[in-house]
């Protein structure tokens, strides 16, 4: 009952905190994974259904799969339109060679592994694309570099994107090489949802015993109330570099 509450509220700062993609990721889609009308593309780890927006922005008939349910229920209750089925990086639930692209959003590093790389190629077809993205946060700004200390002692396994401990994964059997775009993006709204809600959505910090979870968010809220473009703001803009990689199926 704790693990399922501890899941669901998890996946409702998920849905809160964590930022939306930008409109310039709809361009890549299109012109780096040729995604379009008449399309198929897979939304792999799906979560919340963050990456849907642009996905489906491209005309693509989308599928999400996601391996925790009470991130599919968010999912199907803003997108119902989308079939959202349960599945792993590692056993994906669809036929050989049935979808153009697979999209990873901001979840890549989680399963970078030749298993997942192998399935993820079983399901493309000839001529089809991998699409990795994440929404990474800004360090230069240092009051983003302050809520990263905050969250270091925690947020440890697994590597993030940062470590760039996924691209052991590349060259991989099937794939030709990466191509990277990168974008800014701007995440506005409440400190509180921007902010406490984004760090509460990462998993390290979610499970945490709930004393040491409320003192990260006593930390985050003290560094809101002393920081001069935070305090007192209805609505503060908490800046993002979107990275997007871009890898042709080959042979």
């Amino acid at each position: 009952m704790a693990n399922n509450l501890a899941l669901a509220e998890q996946a409702a700062a998920f849905a809160r905190g964590r930022p939306d993609y930008p409109e310039a990721a709809e361009d890549w889609l299109r012109v780096d994974l040729g995604i379009g009308e008449g399309s198929r593309a897979l939304d792999l780890g799906s979560g919340t259904g963050k990456f849907l927006p642009r996905l489906l922005a491209t005309g693509a008939d989308v599928l999400a799969v996601e391996p925790l349910g009470e991130m599919r229920r968010h999912l199907t209750a803003r997108f119902p339109d989308v079939e959202a089925v349960a599945g792993t990086a590692q056993a994906i639930p669809l036929p050989d060679g049935s979808v153009d692209a697979v999209i990873c959003a901001q979840c890549f590093h989680l399963f970078a592994t030749s298993q997942a790389l192998s399935e993820i190629r079983r399901v493309l077809k000839p001529g089809g694309a991998l699409g990795l993205i994440w929404n990474i946060r800004d360090a230069r700004v240092p009051w983003v570099a302050e809520i990263i200390e905050i969250m270091a002692p925690y947020d440890t396994w697994p590597p993030g994107w940062e470590a760039m401990a996924w691209r052991k994964a590349f060259p991989a059997v099937g794939f030709g090489p990466l191509a990277e775009r990168q974008f800014q993006n701007l995440h506005k709204g409440p400190p509180e949802t921007v902010i406490v809600d984004r760090v509460l959505s990462v998993s390290a910090i979610a499970e945490l015993p709930p004393a040491e979870r409320e003192s990260v968010v006593a930390q985050l809220r003290a560094l809101i109330a002393r920081t001069p473009e935070l305090a007192g703001r209805p609505q503060v803009s908490f800046p993002n570099v979107t990275y997007a990689y871009g890898c042709p199926v080959s042979g």
